[in-house]
């Protein structure tokens, strides 16, 4: 027996029934956002909490493959630039309006600024599917990214953010290089993590219709592997991310 198979049941039974979630969207017996993740042409509001670098580029694809983006941070002429800059069904508003808009959330601030972000929107986030792109590195953030760290981010962002559905997502490949990997013929792996299979199956979705193939690692306490400096960092094919996951514990 290899020393990590012990955790592995675990993790595959998981696996199965993320699954399990995922084949339930073309049978419409999950709950309403996943129901509309099922149908290719029914387009997803998503508000976005964090509208910098990754905020507004995958606010960018996302518009392109026929969502409504809501752009949202400290800076409200920014957005409101950047929703005409892009056109279509971008618009701006506050985080909390955005929490309101969106049938799915985008979180990506600076890991310092999620505590902030959590009383801020409170109950707005109470449910909701909520993609965490938020990365703890502690030359930024400091002392929060060395807890966030030792507990591990998934599980650290589920604590700040109590009564989200949240799936780490998008944290293992930088902004720069999202445009040109989701246009490959084969597909750049994006790895993800959560604990809620169906907030997985429409996270998945999301991945996906942007040109990524995602790679479910595990649940949420998986998510401490999608962070720079760990095995899954950087751009992977779907097979070397699940060949990478199998390792980890």
């Amino acid at each position: 027996m290899k020393a990590n198979d012990a955790v592995k049941p675990g993790r595959r039974e998981f696996l199965r029934t993320a699954g399990t979630a995922a084949a339930g969207l073309a049978l419409g017996v999950v709950p309403y956002v996943a129901r509309a993740a099922s149908s290719a042409d029914a387009g997803l509001k998503i508000g976005i909490v964090g509208s910098g670098r990754i905020g507004s580029t995958l606010g960018a694809l996302w518009l392109k493959a026929g969502h409504e983006i809501m752009f949202s941070s400290l800076d409200l002429e920014h957005d409101k630039a950047l929703a005409a800059r892009l056109g279509g069904k971008a618009r701006a508003g506050t985080s909390k309006e955005a929490a309101a808009f969106g049938e799915v959330l985008l979180i990506a601030v600076p890991y310092s600024a999620l505590p902030q972000v959590g009383r801020d929107l409170g109950n707005l986030l109470k449910g909701k599917v909520v993609l965490d792109a938020c990365n703890p590195i502690p030359s930024r953030d400091g002392e929060i990214a060395t807890w966030a760290r030792e507990k591990g981010a998934g599980l650290a962002s589920a604590e700040l953010l109590p009564g989200a559905r949240i799936v780490r997502a998008f944290n293992a490949i930088g902004y720069a290089r999202l445009p040109e990997a989701a246009k490959r013929a084969e597909r750049t792996g994006m790895p993800i993590a959560g604990d809620d299979a169906n907030a997985i199956a429409v996270a998945s979705r999301l991945v996906r219709e942007i040109g990524f193939e995602p790679v479910v690692i595990g649940p949420l306490a998986m998510g401490k592997y999608l962070i720079p400096g760990t095995p899954l960092a950087g751009e992977h094919t779907p097979e070397q991310i699940r060949k990478i996951a199998a390792t980890l514990n």
